[in-house]
């Protein structure tokens, strides 16, 4: 399983996090550095990953040329299928690897508990991108190990059939084609992967796509997100209206990650929302169906500012370095090598973290529809955590799956509620969060 970067801390994950952060060390021992000549940087490393898929192959390869440069480090992976679950847990004690991703549930200012600061975020600016998501008071944390682009996957074979080849610009084109879809094609228009849960998420990594890179900073001002016209209105009104019009899965308990692979790649399922890392994933699945990878394509999210289509960059998990590691030289060599040398985000279609690194071939889809990137600002001095608090104190988990599960609960007539009433109430907890916090 593959699993992309989500911004937001679970409620009880980050509460679980904040005890935590009690057990940490606190501040480490300065920038983590490497130091000396290759051949001088010698032991033993542990690095945690999620990718359970590639971890005997493709990491495997890794290590292999790894040691051709640091021939004295031996490096062991720990591949974790409930990465964010085991990890979070796991960091209660010292025990969580040499390298690590850093997880999701990790509030800013918990990252000097945990993890070597890499440098300061100027100096790691001049040779990586979103080094400031995983910073506090001015050191950044971790290096992602690949960047991604926000946006709905489809299959255009699917598409096509059903008589849409246009790519939608608004929220009514996109419903339209949807119901194209369902009558004119056997596929199901869109797949809401409810029961997996995580997949749920990627729906928070559409916003920003007005094209605001302060977009997270002002959800941290407003108090009613899900009034008509914002942006949180939008994205999720449009999953209400995909659900209620019957237009996702007959039953969304039992949908199935793996499984839907191969569902959008033969054409069963025409669409769903999911980061550009899943592109080449889902390229693969259309080939092993005996399909053409060419069938998968990326559009941005349906709606335009001035005849211009935005789709927010930001970086997947990044890698830090345990704060009570032993040997911190090898950990920091190892983060080094596989950003600038692996070609890891590039072999995975995602947008490189390096300044200067390759562009991805997956977003081919995004230029001649003239779609611009958005990268978002950090949140000024002093409001470091004022998003995830509102977050936690409001119990609304954008980057989880919980809230917008009974969305589509709601929706689909399994819960209580309709889209106004529910609207409301999470603009009145995100208000009274606000002014709890603020």
């Amino acid at each position: 399983m593959k699993k992309s970067t989500a911004r937001a801390a679970g409620a009880l994950s980050a509460a679980t996090l904040m005890l935590l952060g009690a057990c940490g060390t606190g501040g480490g021992s300065g920038d983590a550095e490497t130091s000396g000549e290759p051949e001088e940087i010698s032991g033993s490393i542990t690095v945690l990953t999620q990718r359970t898929d590639i971890v005997d192959t493709v990491f495997a390869d890794y290590a292999d040329r790894f040691n051709e440069v640091y021939p004295d480090v031996e490096v062991n992976f720990e591949a974790i299928t409930d990465y964010e679950g085991e990890v979070t847990i796991r960091m209660n004690t010292e025990d969580y690897g040499d390298v690590l991703l850093i997880p999701n549930t990790v509030a800013r200012d918990q990252l000097p508990l945990f993890f070597e600061p890499l440098g300061t975020v100027d100096e790691l600016s001049a040779d990586y991108r979103f080094v400031q998501e995983q910073s506090f008071e001015g050191n950044g944390y971790g290096i992602a190990i690949t960047g991604n682009a926000s946006g709905i996957l489809y299959n255009k074979r699917v598409w096509a059939e059903a008589g849409v080849t246009e790519v939608p610009t608004s929220h009514e084109e996109f419903i339209a084609a949807l119901h194209a879809i369902a009558d004119n094609t056997d596929a199901i228009p869109y797949y809401t992967n409810y029961a997996d849960g995580w997949p749920m998420s990627q729906w928070e990594s559409l916003h920003a796509f007005t094209g605001d890179p302060d977009a997270d900073n002002v959800l941290a001002r407003t108090d009613a997100p899900w009034a008509e016209g914002e942006e949180h209105y939008q994205i999720d009104s449009l999953l209400y209206d995909i659900v209620a019009e019957g237009l996702s899965e007959p039953d969304p308990l039992t949908t199935n990650w793996e499984e839907s692979k191969t569902l959008i790649g033969s054409g069963q399922v025409a669409t769903m929302v999911l980061g550009s890392w899943a592109i080449v994933q889902m390229q693969q699945a259309a080939e092993d169906a005996g399909f053409s990878a060419d069938d998968i394509g990326y559009m941005p999210f349906p709606s335009q500012v001035d005849g211009v289509s935005y789709s927010t960059i930001g970086g997947d998990y990044k890698q830090g370095i345990n704060v009570h590691s032993d040997n911190i030289p090898a950990a920091r060599a190892w983060i080094e090598w596989f950003t600038n040398e692996s070609g890891y985000a590039f072999d995975e279609g995602g947008v490189s973290p390096m300044v200067d690194g390759p562009e991805p071939t997956t977003l081919g889809d995004f230029e001649p529809l003239g779609v611009q990137y958005v990268e978002l600002n950090p949140p000024p001095a002093g409001e470091e955590t004022l998003l995830s608090d509102i977050r936690t104190t409001s119990e609304i988990d954008l980057g989880g799956n919980v809230y917008r599960q009974r969305l589509v609960d709601i929706a689909r007539g399994a819960a209580d509620g309709d889209m106004a009433s529910y609207f409301e109430e999470l603009n009145t907890r995100w208000a009274d969060a606000r002014a709890q916090v603020g």
